[in-house]
């Protein structure tokens, strides 16, 4: 039984302006909010897109997402499914069959397996800095982009730092367990002020740059290293080595991302280097420490402190035990002194949230509806400026392929019999992208050019939006 023409809606809802926060945004979102005005002045409004398939479009959020993105998506006309657990791989295998997109913090692990068993899956959106939990090599091959939020809770992670630098050095978590005991010992031996120390940052992004303009209204002398030469903000210094930074800084704060050459990176080479009673500071994630390692460099008094937020297992759910049965060496990192431990809440803020909450929910929006993938970690990033209402005769193509030669050339022979008014494409590996925008395309085409498109040979996902 052929298939029956779909309906492309004529009248598009009316578009209303809201107005975002500034540190909320990109650029490319200012640019949008600043078109958008202009637009409004009843010259051309954009068209709101849908996918011409008509199925209703369902989204699953996990780890309590802030409800701000949930109404933001719902408001969108998607329908959500919130859930305030992470779930784990064989629960994410029997429910994501029905949903097209997923929002994730930092606990759930969208694996290969997952992937594969996600036939409606389009989209991914990380709901924190981190895209390590996601496999996103095999979510490329899928058609599926993966986005994030890399900006939005860096103040709230520089912020935590400082606390810990000045927990650590005045031994406050250890008073304060003591006084909680019914122990009062007063005492100064062993406690400074961190004014003239030096603070060495590992990693001098949004984070590592926010925190050393923190760290120098303390009065602390600040240097960093990082792969690349980055301009400095204020006093701070950049070194050339991070084996000079270890052996200069009193305390270490480490800002990098986990990548094959991060991965245990302060091992017990990195931390004999360190100053003896010097700290030790890990927010960024947990595998780039050599726990046992550090273990052993406090228990010997190298070290005088540490503060851990990030570990290399962590439970999945809030009130479940961190304890040796996650980590072998559980027991003994809690019985250590002058350690502050942390359950991943670096970003866990209510400003962090909110705003990590609008970046992803706005960007999975854009590409459900406009195929926009402007942001994806993991996907050629290409845009199109919006169809405007009185365009109702437009579709825009969506069209995800392998990276092969010729695949442009069989795509527009396809669209030649329509007049595209315009297309963007861009590759990033071996994953490639198009966007395009045709008019005078009747509702008994789609069905057609839908078929045709997605029966080439390097196709690997094709969406249709009107």
């Amino acid at each position: 039984m052929a298939p029956q023409p779909i309906v492309i809606p004529q009248k598009s809802p009316r578009v209303v302006a809201t107005s975002i926060s500034p540190p909320t945004q990109t650029l490319h979102d200012r640019l949008r909010h600043r078109d958008s005005h202009i637009s409004l002045g009843a010259i051309r409004q954009p068209k709101v897109l849908h996918p011409v398939d008509n199925e209703d479009l369902k989204l699953l959020l996990l780890e309590n997402i802030s409800q701000e993105a949930v109404r933001y998506l719902r408001a969108q006309g998607f329908t959500v499914d919130h859930y305030t657990k992470a779930l784990s791989e064989d629960e994410l295998v029997e429910k994501i069959p029905q949903y097209h997109a997923v929002g994730i913090r930092s606990k759930t692990r969208i694996t290969e397996r997952v992937i594969k068993a996600a036939s409606k899956l389009l989209v991914i959106g990380c709901f924190c800095i981190g895209t390590n939990q996601v496999d996103l090599a095999t979510a490329a091959k899928a058609g599926i982009p993966v986005f994030n939020s890399p900006f939005s809770n860096s103040r709230s992670v520089a912020e935590l730092v400082i606390a810990e630098i000045i927990a650590l050095s005045r031994q406050l978590f250890e008073r304060s367990f003591e006084l909680r005991a019914g122990i009062w010992n007063k005492q100064s031996k062993g406690c400074w002020e961190v004014r003239g120390k030096t603070l060495g940052i590992v990693g001098y992004g949004h984070i590592g740059s926010q925190l050393s303009v923190l760290a120098e209204a303390l009065g602390m002398r600040v240097i960093f290293y990082d792969v690349i030469n980055i301009m400095p903000l204020g006093s701070a210094r950049q070194v050339d080595a991070l084996q000079t930074l270890l052996a200069e800084a009193d305390f270490v704060t480490l800002h990098v991302p986990e990548v094959p050459e991060t991965i245990n990176m302060i091992s017990k080479t990195e931390l004999e280097q360190m100053k003896e009673g010097s700290y030790l500071i890990n927010n960024a994630r947990g595998r780039v420490v050599d726990i046992p390692a550090l273990i052993y460099a406090l228990q010997s008094k190298h070290l005088a402190g540490a503060a851990l937020d990030v570990f290399p297992a962590e439970p999945a759910s809030n009130g479940a035990p961190f304890d040796d049965s996650i980590n072998f060496w559980s027991t003994a990192l809690r019985n250590l002194p002058n350690v502050i431990l942390s359950p991943h809440i670096g970003g866990s803020t209510e400003e962090a949230q909110r705003m990590i909450g609008d970046e992803v929910s706005q960007a999975l929006a854009r590409y459900l509806n406009y195929g926009s993938t402007i942001g994806a970690v993991n996907f050629p990033e290409v845009d199109l400026r919006a169809i405007t209402a009185e365009q109702g005769d437009n579709v825009r193509v969506c069209h995800v392929h392998n990276n092969q030669p010729g695949v442009l050339r069989q795509v527009n022979d396809i669209l030649s019999p329509y007049n595209v008014e315009k297309q963007y494409s861009d590759s990033k590996g071996d994953v490639a992208y198009l966007l395009a925008d045709i008019a005078d395309v009747s509702p008994v085409d789609v069905n057609k050019l839908r078929d045709q498109i997605s029966q080439t040979h390097a196709n690997i996902l094709t969406r249709l939006l009107a």
